[in-house]
């Protein structure tokens, strides 16, 4: 099981000049990934947030080794055609190592849909994901795409550069035990379960998205946010293959997470 840090862009974290100090010394302390929060608000005591796809390019810039990425960002308020561009231009810049996160988001920690008018019922931003989703796909092939939906309308648009490697990895972030959830992330890269309290529940989901799967011999990653207190062997067993150092995000300090990612990863 691969490990990263993760990290909420908040206040001392707001800072780009600290997130690319601890991803260094992540990078040196043997840490596979360095994946961040994409938010616009958060609730109080949160004051300060730090835009995702800047922090990463600076990341990118220092770093050579740790896969980066939002992890994960609610695609329902981004515009595909410009995340088509961002992705492609940091995973060049970091030389193949983006992973894009995506889910629907939430509107209850923050209120960052609700308060800058964007889409607040599940069901329709879930449509807006799967279609952000396609045209992402459509426009890291490099050939044209023309499509007119609710998320955007293209006409006749050729994305180049490509990705370093002809696409970008794809983790889609859900609940465990809801079907629609497991079959989006069935037909992407990977998967992020929200909210996971037991092994059994992440072995059960990983049995289903396998289940689903058209290529079951592809790799497939599943990325579990868990505190470095939880007993990271048992979700290994059950079929985690990447841990999420989970932190809290209104009490972790720099000094914390410099003494998370010294402590070196989960192996």
């Amino acid at each position: 099981m691969r490990s990263a840090v993760w990290l909420p862009l908040f206040d001392e974290l707001a800072d780009p000049a600290v997130v690319v100090r601890l991803a260094v010394t992540a990078e040196e302390h043997g840490w596979d990934g360095v994946f961040v929060w994409d938010h616009l608000r958060w609730r109080p005591p949160v004051e300060a947030l730090a835009d995702p796809w800047t922090t990463l390019a600076a990341v990118a810039a220092r770093t050579s080794s740790v896969l980066l990425g939002p992890m994960v960002s609610a695609l329902a308020r981004r515009r595909p055609q410009v995340v088509a561009r961002q992705s492609s231009t940091l995973d060049r810049l970091s030389g193949g190592r983006l992973v894009l996160g995506a889910g629907l988001g939430s509107d209850r920690f923050g209120e960052e849909f609700s308060r800058f008018g964007e889409e607040v019922d599940d069901r329709r931003r879930a449509r807006l994901l799967d279609e952000s989703l396609e045209v992402l796909r459509a426009a890291w092939s490099g050939e044209p795409v023309s499509h007119h939906g609710d998320a955007c309308s293209l006409d006749d648009v050729t994305f180049l550069p490509r990705p370093v490697r002809g696409t970008v990895p794809i983790w889609t972030a859900g609940f465990p035990g809801k079907q629609p959830p497991l079959r989006r992330a069935a037909r992407h890269d990977g998967f992020v379960p929200v909210n996971l309290e037991h092994p059994d529940q992440l072995a059960q989901a990983v049995a289903g998205i396998h289940a689903l799967r058209d290529d079951r011999r592809a790799p497939y990653d599943v990325a579990v946010p868990l505190p470095v207190t939880a007993d990271l062997a048992a979700f290994e067993a059950a079929g985690a293959t990447w841990w999420l150092a989970d932190v809290d995000p209104h009490s972790i300090t720099v000094d914390g997470l410099l003494g998370i990612v010294r402590d070196g990863p989960f192996r």
